[in-house]
């Protein structure tokens, strides 16, 4: 028969895949200066800043592993492919981001009360250096077209934005002896580390357990199958992602009793093409007849009932 299923979806992330190289070593690197920064200008708000630049380095590390991991496409012991191996890296990360945020809270918490007078000079250097190292980072992945190269992008403006709010922070206590300023801002950082966590958290989760992808709407997706002359109706519909970007749905479709293979074949044609301009990258479509009994139907009749 010859099936060639031409699902080229890999190519081009090379450069995309240098680019995200590039970004992780300058943010790993600079993450390792803040740590010993943090510690020796005592500031809680550099670290809990290194915490967030360690977060995005994690994310980078395990875009630019897992993307190249992707390409190695489904073996035997992977049959759709490697891709959510990314959600794992989600959750990994995710996990490292609230052990280091609970041990920063534990930290400023405390100095709010008591608070500790940080070397404001040095935190003034070093927030110069984190605008300037991930101000490169942003730069380098500007313009990117893929999905996982602006998702970074976004968070390396985020940390941008956070070593500018340590710069003002780090001035205002340089010419005035307001100490608590430092793990104010620590606990500022940490929550929108937390809030960030739990987003990403909630969305790994959702596509772990197999939820339809919210920027596709199920019900739009069975109109326009019912659209098509040659499909009486449709049901059976499973809509679902791999990793957040890659969808996959099964359908079937109830159809004519005497069509044709050619006849089927150009109506299975159709309706891929269809759910491709939807967004959905892999679609298994089941023909049926209205006189048949779709047995995954009744499995669901007989839970429900």
């Amino acid at each position: 028969m010859g099936h060639h299923h031409g699902h080229s979806h890999h190519h081009g992330h090379d450069h995309s895949t240098e680019k995200i190289r590039i970004a992780f070593f300058i943010n790993i690197a600079f993450t390792l200066i803040e740590l010993v920064g943090g510690i020796y200008t005592n500031s809680i708000a550099i670290l809990s800043d290194a915490l967030h630049d360690l977060g995005d380095s994690l994310s980078l590390g395990v875009g630019w592993y897992f993307q190249n991991l992707s390409k190695k496409g489904r073996d035997k012991n992977f049959s759709y492919g490697y891709r959510r191996f990314s959600i794992l890296g989600a959750l990994i990360n995710s996990l490292v981001l609230v052990v280091g945020s609970i041990i920063i809270l534990t930290e400023a918490i405390p100095r709010l009360f008591a608070p500790e007078s940080p070397d404001a000079e040095g935190m003034i250097y070093f927030a110069i250096g984190g605008i300037v190292a991930n101000g490169l980072a942003a730069w380098k992945l500007h313009g990117g077209h893929s999905l996982n190269e602006r998702a970074v992008y976004l968070h390396l403006l985020e940390d941008v934005l956070g070593w500018a709010a340590t710069l003002i922070a780090a001035v205002i206590m340089y010419y005035f002896d307001w100490p608590i300023v430092d793990p104010i801002l620590a606990l500022m950082i940490s929550v929108f580390i937390l809030f960030n966590v739990y987003k990403n958290l909630k969305e790994a989760l959702k596509i772990i357990l197999q939820g339809t992808p919210e920027e596709i709407d199920q019900k739009t997706i069975e109109k326009l199958l019912n659209e098509i002359p040659e499909v009486k109706s449709c049901h059976d519909c499973h809509l679902w992602s791999m990793d957040g970007q890659f969808h996959i749905l099964s359908v079937h479709l109830v159809v004519e009793k005497f069509n044709s293979l050619e006849e089927l074949a150009a109506t299975k044609k159709r309706a891929k093409h269809m759910m491709h301009e939807q967004g959905i990258d892999h679609v298994t479509i089941e023909f049926e007849t209205e006189e048949e009994e779709c047995e995954p139907c009744l499995d669901e009749e007989k839970q429900g009932a």
